[in-house]
């Protein structure tokens, strides 16, 4: 098998896996385990806290100790413990730090998924910014797949979904052992404590212009929690007005349309990169949010079904332009001695400090617009939406980077 269909498999697998529970588990913990709001957003809230520090102790790890490919599988093989046990847990106090663990080990594994395949192509001579797009959007249709099946087989309000992640874990742990060897660059003379502990990766801080990418990638980061933590409530609150409608009995196949539009802009990313360069996708990519949370807005499951399904669609415009492009961003604009640690980095900006941002700050302002347990929808996503607009009129008089040819 040619080594790009091995990561073909290896990226599939990778959001496969989270894909098995991530937008169902909520469901799952509100409906079974009869978790209270507050719990299940602490549990959501693990992911970030997480990605505040793992995902740079990995990267300090790939790039120093240990070869890459062999700290993905161990991340995935914990993670699969974790959620086994996870699959056993009732009591809310419990299950919250199984998944913080789970966390530990799954956040780190998104930028090691991605420092894995740069360097192989890298090593065959492959143009990554070519050829990696086309790779990753196989992560986007595993997470679909998986989606599907948690739909499908009825495990959205069941523990199955857990056990069927943690198969899933467990198999691309095994088999990321597998994939060529990914060890760490050597590092010459450099022998301070910096360079030892992989710190030195902080002084991209130093160079104003990856400050502030990294400063507008946080930003963005907690638009995507605002989508992740209410998308799905927000489409449940139309079960008394829209009770028959598809979007309120398939939410998930409804969401799952956001995901779906994500294979098409990452396949699409290799010619806007080139084109217009980072500064303008990423500023597409704010625009893109400001549209997605304006036509939620107006949006509704019965007249406005297709508001929502074009807020769906322009999705994955708004994720994959600072998310994937993101990434590839910061693998042509760091030296590789760090490569791992910047995309640790990223990480700890967008799905760490970023994504407990937009959970905590999301949360107030839904609080803001709830009377008498009533939540007026489109005054909170009009409220999102003006954050995004904010952002994207702001960015191109701070961000100075002047876009030269990705190759």
């Amino acid at each position: 098998m040619g080594i790009k269909h091995r990561l073909i498999i290896m990226n599939f697998l990778q959001f496969f896996i989270w894909g098995s529970w991530l937008i169902s588990l909520g469901g799952y913990l509100g409906g079974k385990l009869e978790f209270s709001g507050l719990e299940i957003g602490a549990v959501f809230s693990t992911m970030g806290i997480a990605s505040l520090f793992m995902p740079a102790v990995m990267g300090i790890l790939a790039d120093k100790w240990i070869n890459a490919e062999r700290l993905l599988g161990i991340c995935h093989l914990m993670g699969a413990v974790a959620l086994l046990y996870a699959s056993t847990v009732t009591d809310a106090h419990v299950f919250y730090y199984v998944m913080l663990l789970n966390a530990m080990f799954y956040m780190p594994t998104i930028a090691l998924n991605s420092t894995v395949s740069f360097i192989i192509l890298e090593q065959k001579g492959y143009d990554i910014v070519k050829y990696f797009p086309p790779i990753r959007v196989w992560g986007t249709v595993g997470f679909i797949a998986a989606m599907w099946i948690i739909d499908i087989f009825g495990w959205k309000s069941s523990a199955n979904q857990l056990v069927f992640g943690a198969v899933s874990s467990f198999t691309l742990g095994i088999y990321a052992y597998s994939i060529p060897a990914c060890r760490p660059e050597k590092s010459g003379n450099r022998k301070t404590l910096a360079a030892r502990l992989g710190l030195d990766a902080l002084v991209l801080f130093r160079q104003r212009e990856m400050s502030v990418f990294f400063l507008y990638a946080m930003f963005l980061g907690a638009a995507l929690q605002i989508t992740n933590a209410f998308g799905g409530s927000f489409l449940d609150s139309f079960k008394l007005t829209y009770p028959d409608t598809f979007g309120v009995k398939h939410p998930i196949a409804l969401l799952s349309i956001s995901q779906i539009s994500e294979t098409l802009f990452i396949l699409a990313i290799p010619f806007f990169l080139r084109k217009f360069g980072i500064k303008k996708v990423m500023l597409m990519s704010m625009f893109a949010w400001a549209l997605r949370f304006g036509l939620f807005g107006i949006g509704n499951p019965g007249s406005g079904l297709y508001l929502l399904v074009l807020s769906m669609i322009i999705y994955g415009m708004a994720f994959d332009f600072f998310n994937i492009s993101g990434s590839l961003f910061v693998e042509k604009e760091v030296p590789s001695l760090y490569r791992a640690s910047a995309q640790g980095i990223f990480m700890l900006v967008t799905n760490g400090i970023g994504a407990i941002l937009g959970a905590y700050g999301s949360g107030l302002v839904v609080d803001i617009f709830t009377k008498s347990g009533v939540r007026d929808w489109s005054s909170i996503w009009f409220c999102f939406a003006g954050y995004a607009m904010i952002l994207g009129i702001s960015f191109p008089f701070i961000f100075k980077y002047k876009h030269t040819n990705l190759k």
